[in-house]
């Protein structure tokens, strides 16, 4: 069926010529007509068989209707490449916005798009901020609805899909989802037509590396050059017949060590060396504060190889990803992540390892299903007209246990994470304070319709919501009234807006009643010791330093010392963070950090914009409980969000000046934005790491109209969290 042949606008089929759409593939044409017609759709096909442009239509059809859509990614990186996709049709006058962030704001201004393109936590903090346009919101698309299986996610997506539906019953849900076992039960909660499908533009050959010899999941088998290391002999034999090598491992440490060691391989088949070393020399360029990671990073790029994994920066990572879509990465080592929705395609996919330590379950075997969408990377549609998809055996029982039950195995089923207490408080303490369940009754209702309910007993249901109304009473953030009714408290209701932890929320309180002499450190370990901050692991080295930290600073502390020993060993966790935290405020440079917590510059970024919006959060509650502690959390709340001392927090609202730079002009006698407003260009340009064009810039932004330094502070200057990251702990 040819795109001509549907049932939508003459210039909706006028866009989609000029990008180049004709034909549809089987699975979109099963799905299409289903989605046209405004119907509920779960689409479950493998990577790259059309699922998203299913997704457009549905959007489109409806908004060149009147309608309004949001479009629900797990990443922001996701996030990023939907909104690019989706702008291209700016020209049928639809008007795209993206929201990843900044879950303290109602975002009153989306009601002005057509199209939002948001997190799911995003999603579910415009719910809790009530805002009035969601009630006109037409189709609701969930990708990658496969990770309602993972306990992070998982819980957020299942309760906004329930809240829209709760909302507006008519509201149309399309769900993408990778091959799963059990697709038809998540399209029978959603009531929704279900579409499933092997179908793929690009064919795949699964298969299992053993001494050169690749078997095939089709019974058929080839050989290649055997150089003694399988990854080696691979990656070799599909960069000679110009292919791309996607290689999946389960470190960071491991990502980064192979890449380094097949660099002598991919540099033999780099098709322009001096473009290499050219994107090798401006990523070293681009970062104003150099990094030990991103050293490595830029010697592997000479050779035509990279890394991708989240100690990275999402510079980093966009570049790598970038470089790699153009054809100047060659082959590219990853940790599963990247496996995850990003559109990275590659002719050859080698997934090296298929088990990974887990903190709860020690070394364990990862999934099927997270080995199928590794694989399905395999095949670069335009490009290629086959892929590969190989994992490493160590010897023939190893080969047979790979083949049985990765590459002929089935995706498992996936199961609804929602039903745990710590994924509950949050969703049922929002639940009462935004009026979506209003008793006891309306609570066990709401829950009963989300996926946990069809997958689990309604009795235990109960009982584990009872616990948790009994909790959220106890702390006061919500009353029992007359005939089981539920009321948020003021508490209740601004730990909800917040998108905090009920558990946190607690913890703040205390953390403030406690609170008497100025202590930075006793703030930043409250901070620490909140769920959604993920303390840093205590290597073996690290015992004795922390311990050190707490005799040195036990009297700053706002929280006790643990008599019971798991306890203290997770206390010492959130001591360590809470250092980390210190350091990066205090100016300590990023390779230090590095060096002394382990951890790469994403691992930074990621820690600290958790740790502002925990600051942020402990901030807005004191003025509840404490009024008097505001003067000592808000300007800490932007050192650790700029990584400075206190003096530099005027200079870092310019644009284009860091940390590194903003010490530069503090120490070059510098102290505020005024000073360098009158200096002349020279006197800035002269300093060290700012030169001619920097400063030009700079005096640029600063000579604008009368009142730009109002706007500076307004724009720069008030708390923004849009770079937050998704909230792994719901």
């Amino acid at each position: 069926m040819k795109f001509d042949d549907l049932d939508i606008p003459d210039r909706l089929k006028s866009s989609l010529r000029s990008q180049g759409y004709t034909d549809l593939y089987p699975p979109q044409e099963e799905a299409v007509p289903h989605v046209l017609a405004g119907r509920s759709t779960v689409l479950s096909i493998p990577t790259a068989s059309g699922k998203s442009l299913v997704a457009y239509l549905a959007i489109l059809n409806s908004v060149l209707r009147g309608g309004k859509a949001i479009y629900i990614v797990p990443l922001r990186a996701l996030a990023s490449e939907k909104y690019e996709e989706l702008r291209r049709f700016e020209d049928l006058g639809v008007r795209v916005a993206m929201s990843v962030g900044d879950f303290d704001a109602p975002e009153i201004s989306l009601e002005r798009f057509d199209i939002i393109v948001a997190t799911s936590e995003k999603t579910d903090s415009l719910l809790r901020h009530r805002m009035s346009w969601l009630e006109k919101v037409s189709v609701v698309v969930a990708d990658e609805i496969h990770l309602i299986n993972d306990p992070g996610r998982g819980p957020t997506l299942e309760v906004i899909l329930s809240k829209f539906r709760m909302i507006n019953p008519d509201v149309q849900i399309v769900a993408l989802s990778a091959t799963i076992n059990n697709s038809p039960q998540v399209a029978e909660w959603l009531d929704a037509e279900h579409v499933s499908s092997d179908w793929r533009p690009v064919p795949l050959r699964e298969g299992v590396c053993l001494d050169g010899r690749l078997s095939f999941s089709d019974g058929t088998r080839r050989e290649i050059a055997d150089s003694g290391d399988p990854v080696t002999s691979l990656v070799e034999d599909c960069l000679s017949g110009s292919g791309q090598v996607l290689i999946f491992v389960n470190t960071r440490r491991a990502s980064e060590s192979l890449a380094k060691s097949l660099a002598p391989v991919v540099r033999r088949h780099i098709p322009d060396a001096k473009e290499a070393r050219r994107i090798s020399k401006a990523l070293s360029a681009e970062e104003e504060e150099p990094t030990l990671i991103g050293k490595h990073l830029s010697t592997c790029m000479k050779s035509g190889t990279a890394f991708h994994n989240a100690g990275l920066s999402n510079a980093q990572r966009r570049k790598v990803e970038d470089h790699f879509r153009e054809g100047k990465i060659r082959c590219a080592v990853a940790t599963p992540t990247l496996a995850a929705g990003i559109n990275l395609p590659a002719r050859m996919v080698i997934v090296r390892d298929t088990g990974r330590f887990d903190a709860n379950y020690g070394f364990s075997a990862i999934p099927v299903l997270e080995v199928k969408q590794m694989s399905g990377r395999a095949g670069r549609p335009k490009y290629d007209s086959f892929g590969e998809a190989l994992l490493i055996a160590k010897d023939e029982e190893h080969a047979s246990f790979l083949m049985e039950n990765y590459v002929l195995g089935e995706p498992e089923e996936v199961y609804s994470k929602l039903g745990t207490e710590p994924a509950l408080r949050s969703h049922v303490l929002a639940a009462v304070a935004t009026g979506t369940a209003r008793s006891e009754e309306e609570i066990a209702g709401f829950f009963e319709h989300t996926f946990l309910a069809v997958q689990t007993e309604v009795a235990y249901l109960r009982e584990i919501l009872e616990r948790i109304l009994d909790f959220l009473e106890k702390q006061e953030m919500i009353r029992r009234e007359e005939k089981g009714a539920l009321r948020a408290t003021f508490f209740g209701k601004r730990v909800s807006d917040l998108y905090l932890d009920p558990q946190s929320a607690v913890t703040f309180r205390n953390a403030l009643s406690k609170l008497g002499k100025r202590s930075d450190f006793g703030i930043l370990h409250a901070v620490a010791a909140t769920t959604e901050m993920q303390t840093l692991y205590l290597r073996q080295r690290d015992y004795e330093w922390v311990e050190e930290l707490l005799d040195e600073r036990r009297s700053e502390l706002l929280i006790d010392v643990p008599d019971d020993l798991a306890q203290y060993e997770f206390f010492l966790s959130e001591l360590k963070t809470a250092a980390l935290i210190s350091d990066w405020a205090e100016e300590k440079s990023e390779e230090s950090i590095e060096r002394r917590f382990g951890i790469g510059p994403g691992d930074i970024r990621n820690k600290m914009e958790i740790a502002e919006w925990m600051a942020y959060s402990m901030d807005q509650l004191s003025a509840i409980f404490m009024k008097e502690a505001h003067p000592l959390i808000e300007p800490l709340v932007r050192r650790i969000r700029y990584g400075v001392r206190e003096e530099l927090l005027d200079l870092v609202k310019l644009r284009n000046i860091g940390r590194v730079r903003a010490r530069i002009l503090y120490d070059g006698g510098f102290r505020n934005i005024e000073e360098v407003r009158t200096a002349p260009v020279e006197k800035i340009s002269a300093l060290p790491g700012i030169g001619n064009k920097l400063a030009l810039l700079i005096k640029r932004e600063l000579g604008q109209e009368s009142g730009a330094r109002e706007n500076i502070d307004t724009e720069n200057g008030q708390r923004r969290l849009s770079d937050f990251p998704e909230k792994r702990a719901r």
